[in-house]
């Protein structure tokens, strides 16, 4: 783990070498039922913990849904799944949330995915090949679907071409070197299905890492489809801002756009 703040009262903290993915819970005190999974960023290199995954989770949970923080394994380091392997960590996360639902009670039909920077790309990836085949079935909980009720990707890597591909997330996700094909099949954008989910875009005109134009393409190859999409782009608030870093600015108010968004599309009422 390392620590990238110098503010010991705002911890930064980053994971690297996960072995075992896993799922951190901020189980609502009241609970109406809905749950999120969320992935934080990292360009792929680390799992950040607190800005984008332990700050958003206890602020949802007091809105009385559930977060699941998954901490996703990194395509980088060798696995067999190579660059599938953060989404079937978060196809499986699905799975599972959606097998405990009653023992943690939650409705099952209620739960969506959110993810930032190259979080937002799993979350995306999920959104739009929740179906695809990336690793064997486990056990029961496999036979679920792994289709978000909604998704969320919060200033999100998303293409893997030039120029528009975040330079480190696509040098550790599919290689320097990677074949149009293998750019096609990780860029969420060219990979939207007629039953992907309703999404909810955020991106900083201003961003100097991603660039806004990632957010755009989603966009756009949502609309195509003819499928619920809503974005919020604001003029400043540079990259990583999440909660904390929003302060202050504009781009504060992207929760709150998201939450109501999200029970308009019945994420967090029974129908």
């Amino acid at each position: 783990m390392q620590e990238r703040s110098t503010d010991p009262a705002a911890p930064d903290r980053a994971l690297l070498h996960i072995a075992r993915p896993r799922l951190a819970l901020f189980r609502a005190p009241h609970p109406n039922g809905a749950a999120m999974l969320v992935m934080p960023g990292g360009g792929y290199n680390y799992v950040v913990i607190d800005k984008e995954g332990y700050e958003i989770g206890p602020w949802l949970a007091a809105r009385g849904v559930s977060a699941f923080i998954l901490f996703y394994r990194l395509p980088q380091e060798g696995w067999a799944a190579g660059p599938d392997v953060a989404l079937s960590d978060a196809q499986r996360a699905m799975r599972l949330i959606r097998h405990r639902a009653e023992e943690l009670s939650l409705d099952a039909d209620r739960v969506g995915a959110m993810g930032f920077s190259a979080g937002g790309h799993v979350c995306a990836d999920l959104a739009t090949r929740f179906g695809a085949r990336t690793y064997a079935p486990v056990d029961a909980a496999d036979g679920l679907s792994a289709r978000p009720k909604v998704a969320a990707p919060i200033y999100p890597v998303i293409s893997m071409h030039r120029p528009e591909a975040h330079e480190g997330s696509r040098r550790n996700l599919i290689g320097e070197t990677a074949s149009p094909a293998m750019e096609r099949r990780h860029s969420p954008h060219e990979n939207v299905m007629p039953d992907s989910p309703p999404c909810f875009l955020v991106h900083a005109e201003d961003d100097p890492a991603v660039p806004i134009a990632n957010s755009l393409l989603l966009r756009d190859a949502w609309r195509a489809k003819g499928l619920p999409v809503e974005s919020h782009f604001f003029e400043e608030g540079g990259h990583g801002f999440g909660l904390r870093r929003a302060a202050g600015k504009p781009a504060a108010i992207w929760p709150e756009l998201f939450y109501n968004w999200a029970a308009a599309q019945g994420l967090f009422a029974r129908a």
